[in-house]
């Protein structure tokens, strides 16, 4: 089984304390959690270990490896804390100078690809991601990519003189809730997501 690991240290915590920490609901009969991801409704199954998606008119749709991985591990760590409404680059978070860098650096070049040449269609695309519209760059929005954790995206156009540029901004208590390989899974999730999407 997937995150063998995570689902026992979840199995282990209180139900309560967990849905009211993580912004979300506990269920019993079966034990179950939902919670948000990307604007979607998913369900975390305490009794048989399954994570699905629930959407009205669709079937429901088993949660993939790093929808898993991203849910587990905020349901592990998330805190009960209020936004701090102050952003910060990946590199600015504690450790974050040495993880986000190489392989783990954050996936802007999509960004740039999908959405340089016309930023405003970042607007359109977010749309199904309950985003909101912010005032940064040629375009730039902040999405809730789980209940505790928005991320804002900026898209700066191409020109003449310039290629595109993307920037991912965190809300300073990220690092509170996820660790940073986790956060790093929320962005890749969001980037393929909007990518997918345009």
């Amino acid at each position: 089984m997937a995150h063998e690991g995570l689902w026992e240290q979840l199995d282990k915590l209180d139900r309560q304390k967990t849905a009211k920490r993580a912004k979300c609901q506990y269920r019993s009969d079966p034990e179950r959690y939902v919670i948000t991801l990307l604007n979607t409704e998913y369900v975390v199954n305490l009794s048989n270990k399954e994570i699905f998606s629930e959407q009205s008119g669709s079937p429901p749709a088993a949660a993939e490896f790093l929808e898993q991985l991203c849910l587990l591990t905020y349901l592990i760590n998330a805190q009960d804390l209020p936004i701090a409404n102050k952003l910060a680059r990946p590199e600015t978070l504690p450790g974050g100078q040495f993880f986000f860098r190489g392989l783990h650096s954050p996936p802007t070049e999509k960004l740039e690809s999908a959405f340089g040449q016309c930023p405003e269609r970042l607007y359109k695309v977010s749309e199904r991601f309950g985003a909101k519209r912010c005032e940064f760059g040629d375009a730039s929005i902040e999405l809730y990519v789980l209940p505790r954790i928005p991320l804002t995206i900026v898209i700066w156009r191409s020109d003449e003189e310039f290629g595109a540029r993307a920037s991912i901004l965190f809300d300073q208590t990220a690092a509170a809730h996820l660790p940073l390989d986790a956060l790093g899974a929320v962005v890749n999730l969001t980037v393929k997501a909007l990518a997918e999407s345009s």
